[in-house]
């Protein structure tokens, strides 16, 4: 793990989070350059499809040598196994959908930050129970603001993140900042790219915007 900073204190001083995969190596690391040019300085990449771990392998090698600064986590984590090769990858941070106890475990026996994914609040309770700081809601645009603002109060101790279908204007973000979380992770709308485009400048323009959004500027 990158220890220079506490992943935890970088995603609050940085709230913006990308959530991204793709199946080529290359594409994935100009999208991490485009969005730190824009000023993201913790980027999730997911998951998703058997080039996973080799696309996140690349990627952590381009942060050491260009990107020292930038914190680098892999989601939709479900397994211990999982857990562990990423962890073993150098990967700063641990973002699953769901809530569970030996992934807690695992997770902490390696002092890496583990984000679980909550929809109700017996799994919030369950998490922080785990000893988790921070709960990624999920999906966000089902359960909503009003959600949000309903039990937040439940866990004044809990940080929130909310993930899934948050959209990139200023309306939906004021709404969630002002219900008080304390990042917002960004997928396939931040990724919408125009159709005229032929280099990553969009993606740096608009993760500008976000964060200048995000800091009320």
């Amino acid at each position: 793990m990158n220890t220079e900073t506490n992943p935890l204190s970088v995603i609050q001083a940085y709230p913006v989070i990308p959530v991204y995969y793709n199946e080529d190596a290359q594409t994935c690391i100009e999208v991490l350059k485009a969005s730190y040019a824009g000023g993201i300085r913790v980027f999730e990449f997911t998951n998703r499809g058997q080039n996973a771990p080799e696309n996140f392998k690349a990627l952590l090698s381009y942060r050491n040598e260009h990107l020292k600064d930038m914190k680098l986590g892999i989601g939709t984590i479900k397994t211990v196994a999982q857990a562990e090769t990423y962890i073993n990858l150098g990967a700063d941070f641990i973002v699953s959908p769901i809530v569970k106890a030996d992934l807690a475990s695992v997770t902490a026996a390696h002092n890496v930050l583990w984000i679980p994914g909550c929809m109700t609040p017996t799994e919030i309770n369950f998490a922080e129970e785990l000893g988790a700081p921070l709960v990624k809601l999920f999906p966000g645009d089902t359960l909503g603001v009003g959600f949000l603002k309903a039990i937040k109060p439940l866990f004044p101790n809990l940080k929130f993140m909310p993930t899934g279908g948050v959209d990139v204007n200023k309306e939906n973000i004021d709404s969630w900042l002002n219900a008080g979380v304390t990042a917002l992770g960004f997928g396939s709308k931040l990724f919408l790219q125009p159709e005229q485009a032929r280099d990553y400048n969009w993606l740096t323009e608009r993760c500008q915007l976000l964060i200048r959004m995000v800091n009320r500027k």
